[in-house]
C-alpha cells in the first residue's frame, strides 16, 4: 500500500476510500480516507508514535523508502521557552531495520523551528525524535535489530551492513556504541550461577602483540535444564591475572553468586578461581577432559607401537593405521569399522595395553552422554576405582572378562544407564 497526498492509495481503497475507517478495531484514531492527513494502518506497521507515514515506495536500487513527519504543529524554545514558530522543513534519512525481505530507508521531512525572542542565543532548531538521533544515519530500531542478531545469531557485521544496506563502518560505529552500553549494564550479570572461562586466538596473526583473549561465558542452565552459552565479556592475555582482575571488576554480589567455574586445565585460571571464587566448584570442562583422554590413548598406542614393533608407525603397521579410529566414539562407528578396529588390535596389541586404554577413554566419553547427571557421575566414580574393570560397557557386549584371552566385541549402541 502507498499513501501519498493524505490519500490510501491499496487496492480496494481506490474505489472505497472510506473502507481505511473500517474493520480491525485495535487500530484506534484510525483517519483514513478522503482528505486525512496520513493513514493510520500505514502508521500502525510503521510502529513509530509520533511519526506518520505519508508516502512509501521503492527507489531505482530496490530499498524500500517511506517517507514520515511528526504531528508536531506547537513547541516551545529549547532555551528560553518561548513558543517558537515554522520555518521550513528539511530531509533527514536514515536506514531503518529490513522489512518485507529488503532494506528500509526513511525520510524524515523533520520539521525546523524559528525562536521568535531576539534575546535568545538559539535562533533555529530542529525537532527530534527518539527513533532517529541527530544525524544519525541509523535509526535506533536497526542499530537494536543489529546488536541483537550480532548477539544471538551466526552473523556477522558485513552481512549486518548489506541487510541495512549501509556501509561496513556505519553499522559497526552504531553498533559498537550500542554494545558499549549494554555492557555497562550490571543486571546483565544477574542469575550467572555456572561460569565458564577459555582463552582464543582473536587476531589470525603471528605478528603483533598478544593475539590471546580471555573469553567469559555463563552457562547456566534454563528451567528445563538446558545450556545456553551466553559471551559474557573478553579481556586482552590469556592469564590468571586478568581472568582475576575481571573478577575483582565486576558488580557487588557477582561472584558469590557463582556455584561452578568451569576451566581448562590452565593452572593460571584455577588460580583466579581460587583466589575470586573460593566458594564455587571448580569443574574441568567436558572438551579438555575428553581431550586429555585422546592424548592419553595416543601416547599408549605410541608406547606399544614402539615395543611390539620398534620403530614409528607405519601406513601398513596395525596400529597406526586405526589411529583415527581409536579416536572416535564407538557410536559413530559401523559394522564395518568395528570389525576392523577389533582385527588390528588382536594383531598389534598382543598385552591388550591399547584395548584398555580404549575401553577406559570410551567411558571417559560416556560419562557426558548420560541423560542424567547422576548417571553419568555414577560411570565417573567406577571409572576412578575400577581403571580396568572387568566389565565395560564400551568394551564387551557380553560378561566377558576383559584382559588377555579373553573377546573383544563392542556394542554398536550408546548405553543410557
Amino acid at each position: 500500500m502507498a499513501v501519498r497526498g493524505g490519500e490510501c492509495r491499496g487496492l480496494q481503497d481506490q474505489e472505497r476510500l472510506s473502507n481505511c475507517s473500517s474493520g480491525d478495531p485495535d487500530v484506534s484514531n484510525r483517519r483514513c480516507g478522503d482528505g486525512a492527513p496520513w493513514c493510520a494502518r500505514a502508521d500502525e506497521m510503521f510502529n513509530a508514535p509520533g511519526l506518520h507515514v505519508i508516502d512509501v515506495h521503492h527507489d531505482a536500487g530496490g530499498q524500500l523508502v517511506v517517507t514520515v513527519e511528526t504531528d508536531e504543529v506547537v513547541t516551545g524554545c529549547r532555551a528560553c521557552g518561548v513558543v517558537a514558530t515554522g520555518h521550513g522543513r528539511r530531509v533527514h534519512r536514515a536506514h531503518d531495520a529490513p522489512t518485507f525481505g529488503t532494506s528500509v530507508v526513511i525520510r524524515w521531512r523533520k520539521r525546523v523551528w524559528r525562536c521568535l525572542d531576539p534575546g535568545c542565543p538559539v535562533t533555529t532548531f530542529s525537532e527530534s525524535h527518539d527513533l532517529i538521533g541527530p544525524r544519525a544515519k541509523l535509526t535506533t530500531r536497526a542499530i537494536a535489530w543489529a546488536t541483537d542478531a550480532l548477539a544471538h545469531d551466526d552473523t556477522t557485521v558485513a552481512a549486518l551492513a548489506r541487510h541495512l544496506g549501509v556501509d561496513w563502518h556505519t553499522c559497526w560505529d552504531a553498533i559498537e556504541v550500542e554494545a558499549e552500553r549494554r555492557m555497562a549494564d550490571p543486571g546483565r550479570l544477574t542469575g550467572v550461577v555456572t561460569l565458564g572461562v577459555d582463552e582464543h586466538i582473536w587476531k589470525p596473526s603471528h605478528h603483533g602483540g598478544d593475539r590471546a583473549v580471555t573469553s567469559m561465558v555463563d552457562l547456566t542452565r534454563d528451567q528445563h535444564g538446558r545450556v545456553r552459552a551466553r559471551l559474557l565479556d573478553v579481556v586482552p592475555g590469556r592469564s590468571g591475572t586478568a581472568y582475576s582482575r575481571w573478577l575483582a571488576a565486576q558488580p557487588a554480589g557477582f561472584t558469590a553468586g557463582v556455584e561452578h567455574a568451569a576451566l581448562d586445565p590452565f593452572r593460571g585460571y584455577a588460580n583466579a578461581i581460587r583466589d575470586e571464587l573460593p566458594d564455587a566448584v571448580a569443574v574441568l570442562d567436558a572438551f579438555h577432559i575428553v581431550k586429555l583422554g585422546t592424548q592419553v590413548l595416543d601416547e599408549v598406542r605410541r608406547r606399544v607401537q614402539q615395543d611390539t614393533l620398534g620403530h614409528r608407525g607405519h601406513k601398513d603397521d596395525p596400529l597406526y593405521k586405526i589411529r583415527g579410529l581409536l579416536r572416535h566414539g564407538i557410536e559413530h562407528l559401523s559394522e564395518r569399522q568395528v570389525v576392523r578396529l577389533e582385527t588390528a588390535l588382536d594383531v598389534g596389541d598382543p598385552d591388550w595395553e591399547v584395548t584398555i586404554a580404549w575401553g577406559c577413554y570410551q567411558r571417559l566419553r560416556s560419562i557426558y552422554h548420560q541423560r542424567t547427571a547422576a548417571a553419568g557421575k555414577k560411570i565417573a566414580a567406577d571409572l576412578i576405582a575400577t581403571p580396568t574393570p572387568a566389565r565395560s560397557p564400551r568394551l564387551l557386549a557380553s560378561d566377558g572378562p576383559c584382559g588377555p584371552g579373553g573377546h573383544r566385541s563392542w556394542p554398536t549402541s550408546t548405553p543410557t544407564e
